[in-house]
């Protein structure tokens, strides 16, 4: 990544210095909103949501952070005891995780990493991560992939969000214009900017929760239980199924 690339990480770095980091998220069709970050990145665990408290619950053993941004779930869980690595393609924002303390911080993308059987007990895909799989094809990929690093009782705690659950024209817009091209309704192509820095266009995929079953289904996942799952962001713990 480039440092004029760098648009997520820029706008962490600033908040940690300044107070101060607007993000921006736009979609290709034009479709143009504020995040919510980089306030939330940091913010401590009194002030979470339920939603991500409760997700805290089903982290079992070393873990996996990917996308940990500015490090508030590792921080947090490595004051549990945990031995946990956060892995973020934002070489500053892997930089504020060291700065805030975060032990083990790999600068990777989610593609490019790889570890050997059985390393991590849990995968964390917090914040929206479910989007990070990027698309169906290789959302199963990833999703094998995890398989071989981690342990037989393995977890995957995974934040999603239900693109049907929305009246937004522009929304509703987009899920059109995405059947038409037969990609999933959900299957998203977005870039984050900041000031005069902007990340290259990347794939972000939203799911319902039974699209999210249907993902699973050949990759030796499967779902254990949903945090919130009337809601349009749910939390998705992920078991490996049985043989």
């Amino acid at each position: 990544m480039q440092a004029d690339q760098d648009a997520f990480g820029r706008g962490i770095y600033d908040y940690l210095r300044y107070a101060r980091g607007d993000e921006i998220v736009e979609r290709d069709d034009g479709f143009v909103v504020p995040s919510g970050g980089p306030k939330c990145y940091f913010a401590e665990y009194r002030d979470w949501p339920t939603q991500d408290k409760q997700a805290m619950r089903y982290v079992r053993g070393r873990v996996l952070d990917v996308g940990s941004g500015a490090g508030r779930c590792c921080l947090y869980l490595q004051r549990k005891g945990h031995d946990v690595l956060g892995l973020d393609s934002s070489p500053l924002a892997s930089k504020v995780c060291r700065l805030r303390g975060v032990k083990k911080v790999k600068v990777a993308s989610i593609t490019q990493f790889n570890a050997p059987p059985g390393t991590f007990d849990t995968v964390l895909l917090m914040g929206g991560g479910v989007g990070l799989l990027g698309n169906p094809g290789r959302a199963r990929w990833l999703l094998r992939r995890f398989h071989k690093m981690t342990s037989a009782n393995a977890r995957i705690v995974a934040q999603g969000i239900d693109p049907y659950k929305t009246d937004i024209p522009e929304h509703l817009a987009c899920h059109r214009l995405n059947r038409k091209h037969g990609r999933m309704a959900g299957q998203v192509r977005i870039r984050v900017r900041y000031a005069n820095y902007a990340t290259p266009w990347f794939d972000w995929l939203l799911l319902s929760k039974d699209e999210m079953k249907q993902i699973l289904a050949p990759t030796g996942w499967a779902i254990h239980t949903y945090i919130d799952p009337d809601d349009a962001l749910y939390i998705a713990v992920i078991e490996k199924a049985a043989p």
